[in-house]
């Protein structure tokens, strides 16, 4: 066993508790639109895109912390790890059953998940340092949380979306944001790795991930019929939609810059509006879709 790290009282602190939910029903079946933000192609295909890389990446993210579990002592310490590792593991499990949604539209999902598997297992984890791989963990979550906190502090982004879908991406979100600080923390208290191992994992991540979105997107929207000429059509307003004024990414840019700064931490960043509405909702009704609705029309606060 390898030896046990020393680590600072606030290791692994949280402004919320991680808590598995396990047992949810978001009603995925083939009754969802294929079009199902508001019928706009682009942007289903978008999160759809996203969705197809979840389940690997996911294990991933488990295998790249658990890389690490034998270097605490702590059994608070040792239980958050294993949180965040059931509550991804969760996220796989939903999303992949999303996914054969999808993969009956014509989806090539399985081929998707494959070249993924490939390249984080045995050529990320296969030919990079342990604590480079963690790295990567932590600038992804880093990423994800952020998307997390834009999806739900805009409703009206996502107001025209399936009740369905979006309760399953808020219900994901929420988490997300609950164990945003866990592989940052492994990363810089036990990891060790310094400011620019994680201003390097960021910049990759920042790099990759959205090229694979991109060309899985383009893939679907192949399925879905559109020709050449059409593509381009929903491309050009769908990079509008993203990058353009009141799109979903400028707001982001604030926050994802603040991890380049010495000291940054995920949580400087606070739990996402509406947050106590919306557990509270779930944990009285036992219902997603109610939940991710009162989300919705809950006002958003400042945290």
């Amino acid at each position: 066993m390898a030896a046990v790290s020393p680590l600072p009282a606030d290791f692994l602190h949280a402004s919320a508790p991680m808590v598995v939910r396990d047992d949810l029903d978001f009603g995925l079946d083939d009754t969802i639109p294929r079009h199902w933000f508001g019928g706009d192609a682009f942007r289903s295909r978008f999160f759809d895109a996203m969705s197809t890389l979840f389940p690997e990446g996911e294990r991933f993210f488990i295998a790249c912390v658990r890389d690490y579990k034998d270097r605490l002592s702590d059994p608070a310490h040792q239980q958050a790890l294993l949180d965040f590792a059931r509550q991804e593991a969760v996220h796989s499990k939903v999303h992949q059953r999303f996914n054969a949604l999808l993969a009956r539209q014509g989806v090539k999902v399985e081929r998707i998940q494959n070249n993924q598997r490939h390249m984080l297992f045995d050529v990320a984890r296969g030919r990079m340092s342990r604590a480079r791989t963690l790295a990567l963990t932590a600038a992804s979550e880093h990423l994800t949380a952020l998307m997390a906190h834009s999806f739900v502090a805009r409703p009206e982004l996502f107001a025209h979306a399936d009740p369905r879908v979006r309760a399953m991406y808020v219900w994901h979100a929420v988490e997300e944001v609950e164990h945003k600080g866990v592989a940052y923390d492994v990363m810089v208290d036990v990891a060790r790795v310094g400011y620019w191992g994680r201003a390097w994992a960021l910049l990759v991540v920042s790099l990759q991930f959205p090229w694979f979105v991109f060309q899985i997107l383009n893939h679907m929207l192949k399925v879905d019929g559109y020709n050449r000429r059409q593509r381009w059509a929903l491309w050009a307003k769908g990079l509008w939609w993203l990058y353009g004024p009141g799109g979903m990414m400028p707001p982001l840019l604030r926050p994802y810059l603040a991890w380049f700064k010495p000291g940054f931490h995920p949580w400087q960043h606070g739990m996402i509006a509406g947050y106590d509405t919306w557990a509270e909702t779930l944990a009285r009704t036992h219902d997603a879709v109610r939940a991710a609705n009162a989300l919705q029309r809950a006002p958003v606060e400042a945290r």
